[in-house]
Order: C-alpha cells, then structure tokens, then sequence
C-alpha cells in the first residue's frame, strides 16, 4: 500500500506540474481540473445515490464543468450561480416521482458547490500574476505536509486528532505535517522568486498545512456520513478522486486569497 501510494502520487504530481507550468496552446490546467471536477462528481454522486438521493446528474455536471471554468470569464459567477439555481429548481416540476424532489436538489448543490465551485480557485489563483508560481507553491506545501503527516502519524501517532471522524489521524502527524509545509514554503522562495518575505510564506505555509488537514477532516467526516471508507479506488494507494482533491482545495483558496490581498 505505501509502495502504491507513493508511486501514484508522484505521478499524480509531475503531471499536476506539467499541467500548471504549461498553459499554451490549450489551458491545461483548467482541461485537468474540470476531468478531475468531473471524476470527483462521479464519485460524489454514486456514494450519495448509495444512502440518501441521486442528485440530478446531467444538470451538476455541466454545473461543475462551467463553475470550474469560471474564472476564464470575467464577472461570469453571479449568473452563472443564478443560472443553475433557477434550472435545478425548474427541473423539480419535470412529470415523475417527486417525493425526494428536495433533498435531491440539495445534494445536487452540495455536489456542485463543494467540487466544482471550490476546484474553480484553482484555475483562479493561476490566472493571477506570477500565478503560476503560487499553484506550485500551493500544490508542493499540501504535497509535504499531507506526506509528513501521513508517515509521521503512521509510525508514531498516538494522541489521536478526532477519533470520531478519523480514528487514523493524531496530532503528531498534524505536527510534522505542519513543519514539512513551513519548510517546503521557505525553500521555494528563491526556488520560485516569489514576491514575499520568508516570514510571510513560512506562516502561510502553516495556514496552508493547517487548513489543508481540516479540509481532509471535512471529507472524512463525508465519508462517515455515508458509511464509506473511500470516496472511490481510482487512484491506487489513495483511494478516490475526492480523497485526492480535499486539502489541495483549501489550500488553493487560502493562498488565492493571500496573494489577491496582500501579494498583488
């Protein structure tokens, strides 16, 4: 399992490196993070269908598709939002069963919002200057600090972080993690020139490592919900697509965010 998982995953990343250094002469990154949106949905969906409702599949897809693409048109989020509001809600009056009419519109939303809304940032912060560095920088930080995590808590965990949501991780991993992303931040300064003091990248690589953990606790609190131990078994050693997909998300936001208030 760890043989597996380490070869995956350094698979996974030189082509995420490839995907985000090269953007001529298609967007590879957004190509890449909307097949990944989708597969991610895929799995969403058959593991909500399994225990609650099928979402309406056809209508979160597109959803998912336009959201993660968003970013390439300027000020399309608030009709593109409107948009899909209006026609999920109009495909409930479509002839048929309509007693879970609802609670399928809401994880249709849940599906959307949480995969394809949050996969968009992604594609937002590369569009940013020097936005290229910063997913890297994004991608490498979550990268060390999920490793650390995994094999520090692995071998000497014992003070578990939430045992009610996921027996398997503890605070030493969370500790190691955190150092690995402090120290993967301050190395890619010179690496990538980018345009901040190492204090400033050292404590966003903090934040990043923290958020990123929580992010993986909300998907294995998912998980839970739907009594699952994987969203999937696409990814050898990792498991799913949206095992894949969770800390990398939020700490995509957070360094977005970052680099709009203060790095610009």
């Amino acid at each position: 399992m760890l043989k597996q998982r380490f070869i995956s995953g350094i698979v996974l990343f030189v082509i995420a490196f490839l995907a985000v250094w090269f953007d001529e002469p298609l967007p590879w990154l957004t190509i890449g993070v909307t097949w990944w949106g989708v597969m991610a949905l895929r799995e969403f969906n058959h593991v909500v269908a399994q225990v609650k409702a099928q979402p309406f599949i056809v209508i979160g897809t597109v959803a998912t598709v336009l959201f993660i693409a968003s970013p390439h048109v300027e000020d399309s989020l608030p009709p593109l939002l409107t948009g899909f509001a209006v026609i999920s809600l109009l495909y409930l009056l479509k002839p048929g069963d309509r007693t879970q009419a609802f609670i399928r519109w809401g994880w249709t939303l849940a599906g959307v919002i949480y995969i394809g809304w949050l996969l968009s940032f992604i594609v937002a912060l590369r569009g940013l200057d020097g936005g290229r560095e910063w997913v890297l920088f994004a991608l490498a930080v979550t990268v060390a600090s999920d490793t650390f995590a995994y094999l520090i808590g692995r071998a000497t965990g014992k003070h578990k972080m939430a045992p009610s949501i996921s027996p398997g991780k503890s605070w030493e991993g969370a500790v190691a993690g955190a150092i690995a992303a402090i120290a993967i931040a301050m190395i890619l300064k010179p690496v990538l020139d980018l345009p901040s003091s190492y204090i400033a990248l050292g404590l966003l690589g903090l934040a990043a490592s923290a958020i990123g953990q929580a992010g993986d606790l909300i998907e294995s609190l998912f998980k839970r919900n739907m009594a699952v131990k994987d969203s999937g078994n696409s990814i050898p050693g990792h498991g799913g697509f949206m095992d894949r997909m969770d800390s990398v998300v939020f700490a995509a936001i957070l360094v977005y965010y970052y680099v709009v208030l203060f790095a610009q």
